[in-house]
């Protein structure tokens, strides 16, 4: 050892700084830690209350919340928590009038009956939930934000059934049959729904947390909802007018927070509509939209097709009918797609206008990026049909020369381009042609 060697070990000291935070937030120093030879010294940041809440707000967020999450999640949840603590609110309300319309509380009321009444209610629900699963289960996630108002519609329907089900006796199981029909539909639409919302606020392949943490704010919901439902249950008992304006102020506050939790959303994929709106500033400026500009544009309340049907006015994209049935091609039909084969030589789709619309048909060996650049083709061909009659060529040049930028500027504002959200293709073709034939030229 050398002379100075003491001297410098009894100078020695060390410092280690803790920081907290996960790989999706940003870190932050909590502590520091000076050691020297006769001493440690230590130095906390924040206060300990802050500390609490932090631990008790991790239970209710994603972690690395907001750095993990799409930055429309904040505004979605908050609302979509406020509907959900009133649905509660209402739940309460109408399951106290569905209990006193089957006998609970009188004396001439049968458990056998009751039970009876109950388990067709039940059942009437699980056959509405498959049904609906069968006939709209591959539109849920290509318009999830008109089936999640939808959802929502139905479950208010259901509750008012409930509510409504004293008032009639002699048709109380038609009534509470109809009613949990309705919520059946709810729970299928709800949940597929949130599986595609879940996943678009996923921005560090946390789902699984997102999902988690959302079934945290539900049940805190759910326990605030059943208490102030079970307070107003015993304020307004007896008092039938006062129950029925309770349940529509509440009812009508929960359709307003679902419109607004679904209008804050700016979804990045792309379905039939966002694809449209995209497409059409493209068109015309050269430039694309971003998710946050498109979702302004966006038709979301349900009955807003009912309306335009009766007035008989379509979007550019109801004019293009995505895998069409070969079996329904007429003899001219066939003609045409002949006349114009050679716009779709390397496409494993063609298009065929026919009284203003474009139906597409499918190749059966198409992927989905050949189905997501059919749609595209589609559109452009029906916007130019407008203008003109014979337009499949220049769809064809648009397609040669536009397609590709296209696609790389959706890339850019973040939109997924792998494949198009829409129904089900059940329906798909295989051609041939045969020689060349100069006369159907």
């Amino acid at each position: 050892m050398g002379h100075g060697e003491p001297d410098a070990a009894a100078a020695a000291w060390v410092t280690v700084e803790e920081w907290g935070g996960s790989s999706g937030s940003a870190l932050s120093r909590t502590a520091v830690l000076t050691a020297s030879a006769s001493s440690l010294t230590s130095h906390r940041f924040g206060s300990r209350w802050g500390r609490i809440v932090s631990r008790v707000l991790g239970a209710f967020v994603p972690e690395g919340f907001p750095g993990s999450v799409t930055p429309d999640y904040v505004s979605f949840q908050m609302w979509d928590t406020l509907q959900g603590l009133s649905t509660y609110i209402r739940a309460m309300l109408s399951t106290q009038a569905l209990l006193g319309a089957i006998g609970v509380g009188e004396k001439s009321a049968t458990v056998i009956g009751a039970t009876f009444q109950w388990f067709l209610r039940d059942l009437t629900g699980m056959l509405g939930g498959i049904l609906f699963a069968f006939y709209q289960g591959s539109n849920l996630d290509s318009d999830a934000k008109m089936w999640r108002l939808v959802a929502d519609f139905m479950n208010d329907l259901g509750m008012l059934m409930d509510l409504l089900s004293p008032l009639f006796p002699s048709s109380l199981i038609v009534i509470m049959c109809l009613g949990s029909l309705s919520r059946s539909f709810t729970g299928v639409a709800s949940g597929a729904t949130r599986a595609a919302l879940t996943q678009h606020f996923a921005l560090a392949n946390n789902a699984a947390d997102i999902s988690a943490k959302e079934g945290s704010q539900e049940t805190l919901a759910t326990m605030s909802g059943m208490g102030l439902g079970m307070l107003l249950a015993h304020v307004t008992r007896g008092h039938d007018f006062v129950v029925w304006v309770s349940f529509l102020s509440l009812t009508i506050f929960h359709m307003f927070a679902n419109y607004k939790a679904v209008q804050s959303l700016s979804l990045s994929t792309l379905n039939y509509e966002r694809t449209s709106i995209l497409l059409h500033s493209f068109m015309e400026d050269d430039e694309v939209l971003t998710p946050q500009q498109v979702s302004k544009q966006e038709h979301i309340l349900p009955f807003w097709s009912t309306w335009r049907k009766f007035l008989r006015v379509k979007l550019p994209h109801e004019l293009v009918h995505l895998g069409a049935k070969a079996s329904t091609l007429t003899h001219s039909d066939m003609l045409l797609i002949a006349k114009t084969r050679s716009y779709y030589t390397n496409a494993n789709y063609f298009l065929l206008d026919k009284e203003g619309s474009v139906h597409i048909f499918i190749h059966k060996q198409a992927v989905a990026t050949d189905v997501l650049k059919s749609f595209i083709h589609g559109l452009v061909l029906a916007r130019l049909m407008q203008k003109s009659k014979s337009c499949h060529e220049e769809a064809h040049q648009w397609m040669d020369e536009k397609y590709s930028t296209f696609i790389s500027k959706l890339k850019l504002e973040g939109y997924s381009t792998e494949r198009l959200l829409s129904h089900s293709i059940v329906w798909k073709a295989h051609w041939l042609y045969g020689p060349s034939d100069e006369k159907t030229k």
